[in-house]
């Protein structure tokens, strides 16, 4: 607090000032010894009163020092199992020994000198006596850039050092992040006027519902000014604004200095267990935000940021983006699915599947122990096909490449809203310095595909496919959540082979990396059955075998989008839930109750270290909770999902709506786990998402790609429409069914490959196979027919067409919505005129202070002593009292 005076002493140097604390009392006053009277600052209470908001459910409380006034701001946690000596920084800091460095910089060396130390210089002594050293060196470091330390007075097996920032540490670093606080300038917005003002005020009240239930404004359209903060300019701060001003400064100053001091390397090599600000939830935040009775309402984003800093602000800014553009996808997704179930009596190629009197005999599916079958046994199949494969779905596949352009223009404008509304924009990044091949079940198939076959059972034999790919995707599922840890290790130990020098850089390196390794990862087995599976799996007669032995699997002849159907839905709802409840939930829980148990185990043998009567304080409840290991995975689990929805739309249009189920849920989720489960994280500035944003552009050019091969390749859409418009005696779909299936004749076996035993006529000559090949009776017999070309051409044709009109609406979408709305340009460029204009008055006050004759600084601060003389007796410029100073109320 003794800078908190300087500042004022700086501006009214026209009189001799001193500050001084009454014993036991946290009230600060401003003692001008000229004048011989005393300013309460009452309205900068919590730059030196413990201040807490109102207390969440839950018990402890320890948001302060001992003596009650000031506040713990940051924690650092070890472990000692052995009695050590008191020395100068276990006894409590309260700031009145002077710091050794008179003009502290951020930019301490302080971290290297560390860093040198663990590496190597005090290597030969005991690690228990080295890292006390450490600490102390390190904790020395923090007092002399004007951070006040306190110990705990009982000797405990886990030790926590509790860190309060005062008021010169908060300004100094505030000046160096140029953090923007809002001035006493404000003006009002443009009221909407006409149809455009009835429309926005019937969309206001509507929304309204959906709103959460925290404090507003009194005015909506009334707007605060801000500027860059500076002591200098501390006057221009409105009194109200006073708290979060403090409160916005709080947060980043603690961990910029323990990170400027090498924090992480300590916590690296295990100096101090654990480093934390401490949770001091309000109960608003619970109820409006960590509570399920809230999902149809919006987040309180001010809040969020308020409590967690920017950086995560944006994560979940970003999610509710996500998770609400998700609604008219789904809703659309849905109606498509509706169509093919209303439509698939009359949709003619299935009708002609199921029909048993055509007597489509097919060809064997394996050799020897497998028999021929009927066509009009996998009717089911063929039906549950057309509802994700009809007319509808080309059309939705066109919707979702614009969908992902509207999703990635609308986030642009809504993240550069947060960084007005936030005061980002001026913001500079602060560089921290820093000291195989996705796996398939293809074998698996193919093997379990020929036992299965050979089962006497008919109806076994028709659901052989299914039942395969069903368990084949499940194996895929689990081996996907294996390696997607792994792939993380991977990740992050590649990166550190490339030694990054700034730890932006570091985790820019590792997301991308990892969501390479885990994006092929869960999108291998669906590019497998979508591209790959029956393309090279021959013709009866010439079959390609893997291993000798066993044939290369092949669609059915309703085609493979069902499988793929199966694959995504059991990939992707399997991953949500497993990774929702057992890692996010289960697995933190066990992993709590082991510290528990290892802690309870590793502290039983003293028992001096444990103090039943303590009651535990707000800082032991919060090492009790799980670590914070950053929003990586928080991202990667959305993205991924993302790329689920957009990836392979054509094939599954009911992705977009198990993505909004579970996103509804996960917000909440996320909500209740930051704020009850994990510790509470540093307050980090951001500007935007970072890389995560173009990893979504990639994906969605992407999916642009994918949805157009799947739509020629894996549907049956393209053959369809060659086959009605070119091929057709009557311009209908009858006939489709026998026009796709080939000829074969059965003499054409290789030796040892014909069925054994068979329930068929021994003496059938002809079986059908899904294929364009010329009949056994052509001069150029099993060679692809005219037909296969024309398809051919077709589907190239088709994938150059979609892939051109969807990144041309792209584009066009990206070009008719601008990154920043209107709304907030006419705002800025009013922001501007109004602080130039403001600089312009403070300027000239300045001037109009410095030549007037009762003063000789140039200062534009006025304190007003209460009791001695009146307001008529101060110098006052352009009619302005200049009295920033708050009153006693």
């Amino acid at each position: 607090m003794t800078q908190i005076l300087n500042f004022f002493a700086q501006t009214a140097n026209y009189m001799l000032c001193s500050f001084e604390r009454a014993p036991g009392i946290c009230n600060y006053s401003f003692r001008c010894t000229a004048m011989q009277m005393c300013l309460d600052v009452t309205e900068l209470k919590n730059a030196c009163v413990c201040f807490q908001e109102e207390p969440g459910p839950g018990p402890g409380g320890g948001l302060c020092f001992a003596d009650g006034c000031r506040r713990v701001d940051y924690v650092l946690v070890y472990h000692s199992k052995r009695r050590q000596s008191q020395h100068r920084l276990s006894v409590v800091s309260n700031g009145n020994v002077p710091s050794q460095s008179h003009t502290p910089s951020r930019r301490s060396t302080k971290g290297d000198i560390l860093e040198a130390v663990l590496e190597a210089g005090l290597a030969m002594e005991p690690a228990n006596e080295l890292q006390d050293k450490i600490r102390e060196e390190f904790e020395r470091g923090l007092q002399e850039e004007g951070l006040e330390i306190e110990h705990d007075k009982e000797m405990r097996t886990v030790r926590f050092t509790r860190l309060h920032v005062p008021w010169s540490v908060l300004s100094r670093e505030a000046e160096l992040l140029k953090i923007r606080v809002p001035t006493k300038k404000t003006y009002q917005l443009k009221e909407k006027t006409g149809l455009m003002g009835v429309i926005n005020s019937f969309w206001t009240k509507i929304n309204q519902l959906f709103q959460p239930g925290v404090p507003e404004p009194q005015d909506p359209r009334t707007r605060v000014l801000s500027q860059p903060f500076s002591r200098d300019k501390l006057h221009l701060v409105i009194k109200e604004h006073l708290q979060k001003v403090y409160e916005i400064l709080r947060r980043t100053a603690c961990t910029q200095t323990c990170q400027t001091m090498g924090i992480a390397s300590l916590l690296a090599k295990g100096v101090y267990d654990s480093a934390f600000p401490l949770h001091d939830v309000s109960f608003m935040l619970h109820e409006e935000w960590a509570n399920y009775g809230a999902c149809y309402k919006y987040q309180p984003m001010d809040l969020i940021r308020k409590y967690f800093g920017e950086k995560i602000g944006l994560y979940f800014a970003w999610l509710g983006v996500y998770t609400q553009l998700l609604i008219p996808a789904s809703a659309l997704g849905v109606a498509v699915f509706l169509y093919g179930c209303l439509t698939v009596d009359t949709n003619v190629p299935s009708q002609e599947m199921c029909d048993e009197r055509l007597n489509f005999t097919m060809c064997p599916l394996c050799d020897r122990v497998c028999d021929y079958w009927q066509l009009s046994s996998i009717c089911s199949t063929a039906r549950t096909s057309y509802l994700f494969d009809n007319h509808a779905t080309v059309g939705f596949a066109i919707f979702m490449s614009l969908w992902a352009a509207v999703f990635l223009e609308h986030w642009k404008r809504r993240q550069r809203c947060l960084q007005h509304s936030w005061d980002l924009t001026g913001m500079e990044d602060d560089e921290v310095r820093k000291s195989t091949f996705p796996h398939n079940v293809i074998l698996y198939r193919i093997i379990v595909f020929a036992v299965m076959s050979m089962n006497p059972d008919h109806e076994a034999k028709a659901n052989v496919r299914v039942t395969v790919t069903t368990t084949a995707v499940i194996i895929n599922l689990l081996v996907v959540l294996v390696l997607d840890e792994i792939y993380g290790a991977i990740a992050a130990w590649i990166t550190e082979l490339e030694i990054p020098k700034t730890e932006s850089t570091f985790e820019e390196h590792v997301i991308l990396k990892a969501f390479l390794l885990k994006s092929m990862n869960a999108f291998a087995p669906v590019f497998y059955v979508a591209f790959f599976k029956g393309r090279f799996a021959g013709r009866p007669g010439d079959y390609v075998y893997v291993f000798k032995d066993f044939r290369m699997e092949e669609c059915s002849p309703g085609g493979c989008l069902i499988e793929v159907c199966i694959q995504l839905g059991i990939i992707m709802l399997g991953k949500q839930l497993i990774q929702n409840n057992v890692f996010e939930i289960a697995i933190p829980k066990l992993k709590k109750m082991y510290r528990t148990y290892k802690e309870e185990k590793d502290g039983s043998a003293d028992e001096e270290d444990k103090d039943s009567k303590r009651e535990p304080q707000r800082w032991d409840l919060d090492y009790d909770l799980e670590p914070y290991e950053g929003l990586s995975p928080e991202y990667m689990e959305m993205v991924i999902q993302y790329g689920f929805v957009t990836l392979f739309v054509a094939s599954f249009p009911l992705a977009p709506v198990f993505a909004l189920l579970n996103n509804v849920i996960e917000i909440r989720l996320d909500a209740a786990k930051f704020v009850t489960e994990i510790r509470r994280p540093d307050a980090v500035s951001a500007k935007e998402i970072g890389i995560w944003y173009n990893i979504l552009s990639g994906i969605s050019k992407f999916a642009v790609i994918t949805n157009a091969f799947v739509i020629s390749f894996t549907s049956e859409f393209i053959p369809r429409m060659v086959y009605q418009y070119l091929y057709s005696e009557t311009g209908t779909m009858h006939g489709y069914t026998n026009h796709t299936l080939a000829y074969f004749n059965t003499r054409n076996f290789k030796p040892g490959t014909a069925p054994h035993d068979t329930d068929f006529d021994r003496q059938l000559r002809i079986c059908r196979y899904k294929d364009y090949r010329d009949p056994p009776w052509s001069p150029e017999a099993y060679q692809l027919s005219k037909q296969y070309w024309s398809v051919l051409a077709a589907r190239l044709a088709f994938v150059i067409f979609f892939q051109n009109l969807a990144m041309f609406l792209s584009m066009l979408v990206a070009w008719l919505i601008p990154d920043v709305p209107r709304s907030l340009k006419e705002q800025l460029k009013r922001e501007k005129a109004l602080m130039m204009d403001l600089l312009l008055t403070e300027e000239a006050d300045k001037q109009c202070t410095q030549s007037h004759p009762l003063t000789t600084t140039n200062n534009d601060v006025v304190i007003k002593c209460l009791g001695e003389g009146s307001s008529e007796e101060l110098p006052v410029c352009s009619g302005v009292l200049l009295s920033h100073i708050p009153q006693n109320e």
